[in-house]
């Protein structure tokens, strides 16, 4: 009875917050758009601003929104009027989230916030209150109910306040347009990073490449293959494009078929049109295309007419980088 109680309990709570949220999205309005426009004109820092749970939920939103493009940097408002106001300078635009609008601790800087000249983008669920009347933007996280019962703990109001953090951070990675070799550059560790990891971070080049001419013997092509130890050599014609790959399961099946297989030319074996790879391809694209076509390399393109190899990327370097 118990457990039944409790999921009856987290249904309702989520019921709640999941309004909260969707109530946000129909009073949706040109205030929105002021402030993204106003941070993506800022030519100082963001500043995001709040304590205790709104607090907290400040901290993501300014983690977000430089995870995204957008750097910003949480100043807590109690410290805030104990010096560290001082990282606040003209040209900066801080956001205050409060739901009441009347925290103490942030109607207190707000005179500060004014006579530096600095912008501010007021989050609150009061549009009457003191943060609202001196916010250059007003964007309303207002909820009809707390899911705690008591109407006490902050709950659907921190769950706006976070989502409508998330929509700006979204509308301003749109607007600047972040894309997903930026957002791997801001995110280089972690099994995120791992995924965003380009080609030509891991791929064979060089002398390391297999490769043999148009022109040579299956001998040659297993002395590649053995030599570079990838179990497989790309083909390449007399300019140097790749026209073709032979693997061990090329070999195998070649003797599998009889005949002199060490005097044929790789021209009468090779698989032609392989499959190949930009080299400026994220490594997870790379394992995507090996599974597709159950196959464990693939050859990496250079040059404008992706017909140069510039590299070979195998499955087992994808294993070593965690990226599998």
């Amino acid at each position: 009875m118990k457990s039944d109680k409790s999921i009856q309990t987290a249904k309702r709570v989520l019921k709640i917050e999941a309004q909260a949220i969707s109530g946000l999205a129909k009073r949706l309005n040109a205030n929105f758009s002021r402030a993204v426009d106003l941070i993506l004109n800022t030519s100082g820092k963001i500043v995001v601003t709040g304590i205790g749970k709104s607090g907290l939920i400040c901290q993501k939103i300014a983690a977000t929104f430089s995870s995204t493009g957008t750097p910003a940097f949480f100043l807590h408002p109690a410290e805030g009027v104990h010096g560290d106001l001082g990282m606040l300078m003209k040209g900066d635009t801080v956001i205050a989230v409060s739901n009441s609008g009347e925290t103490e601790e942030i109607v207190r800087i707000i005179p500060v916030i004014k006579r530096m000249g600095v912008k501010l983008i007021a989050m609150t669920g009061n549009k009457d209150s003191t943060l609202a009347k001196a916010g250059d933007v007003i964007i309303d996280i207002g909820v009809k109910e707390e899911a705690c019962p008591l109407g006490l703990a902050p709950t659907a109001s921190t769950a706006a306040a976070l989502s409508m953090g998330d929509a700006l951070a979204v509308a301003l990675l749109e607007k600047r347009g972040f894309k997903e070799e930026d957002f791997a550059l801001l995110h280089p560790g972690g099994s995120l990073g791992k995924r965003l990891l380009k080609v030509d971070e891991l791929m064979h080049t060089g002398e390391n490449i297999p490769l043999v001419g148009i022109d040579a013997s299956m001998k040659e092509a297993i002395q590649e293959i053995t030599a570079k130890r990838l179990g497989i050599t790309a083909v390449t014609d007399k300019k140097g494009r790749l026209i073709g790959v032979i693997t061990d399961g090329d070999l195998r099946r070649a003797i599998e078929s009889g005949g002199d297989v060490l005097n044929k030319k790789v021209r009468n074996i090779m698989i032609k049109n392989p499959k190949g790879i930009e080299k400026d391809a994220f490594a997870e694209t790379a394992l995507k295309l090996m599974e597709d076509y159950s196959i464990t390399a693939l050859f990496v393109y250079g040059g404008k007419k992706r017909d140069k190899v510039a590299g070979v990327i195998h499955m087992h370097d994808l294993l070593k980088a965690g990226v599998v």
